[in-house]
């Protein structure tokens, strides 16, 4: 028998915000890895390998490909997910549920367009990403896992600016990351 999980409130998640703006915005620390080998499949990482053509090695990322290029191809600018782990665990109420955010990298670092705006560079692990300017905005399955007012949180005006649902990033150094690791503006 499937558990019911509880999803928050629209008060619910606005009164979490002030947690989150409290992430720190020059180095941060990279709480939790999750590759997606399949479509819907999840697997939490201890250390990952960050590659400039394959996004996270073993992530299906390069081979679901992508609505958002003309060939259906994966899309170069959207090769990394990073989501703030402040966010998402408000949102996700239990840190077992983090993985099901989709996001490959959860990070304890402030993900504003203000503090990081496409083009500034994250040193993580012996890796170089860089932020891209396509925005995340999550998807059908974010309701379905995490409440309509989550979705509606995450994309209010304060919530993009906040980029609450996360960022975009590509691979421009590869390099390996481990949780644990400082994730830091270079």
């Amino acid at each position: 028998m499937k558990a019911m999980v509880k999803h928050l409130t629209k008060e619910e998640l606005e009164a979490g915000l002030d947690d989150i703006r409290q992430s720190p915005d020059e180095e941060g620390t990279l709480e939790l890895i999750v590759r997606r080998p399949r479509t819907l499949g999840r697997e939490v990482l201890t250390h990952g390998e960050l590659d400039t053509t394959e996004g996270l090695v073993g992530d299906n990322w390069k081979t679901r490909g992508s609505t958002m290029t003309s060939d259906r191809s994966s899309h170069p600018d959207m090769q990394i997910n990073i989501i703030n782990s402040r966010a998402i665990s408000l949102i996700a109420t239990d840190k077992t549920r983090w993985p099901l955010a989709g996001d490959q990298l959860y990070v304890d670092l402030d993900l504003s367009d203000s503090n990081l705006p496409a083009g500034t560079r994250l040193q993580a692990g012996t890796s170089v990403l860089e932020v891209t300017d396509v925005p995340h905005t999550g998807c059908k399955k974010f309701v379905e896992r995490f409440g309509l007012d989550a979705m509606k949180f995450v994309n209010s005006v304060e919530g993009r600016a906040m980029n609450l649902r996360g960022i975009n990033v590509r691979v421009v150094e590869s390099g390996v990351v481990g949780t644990g690791d400082v994730i830091k503006k270079i």
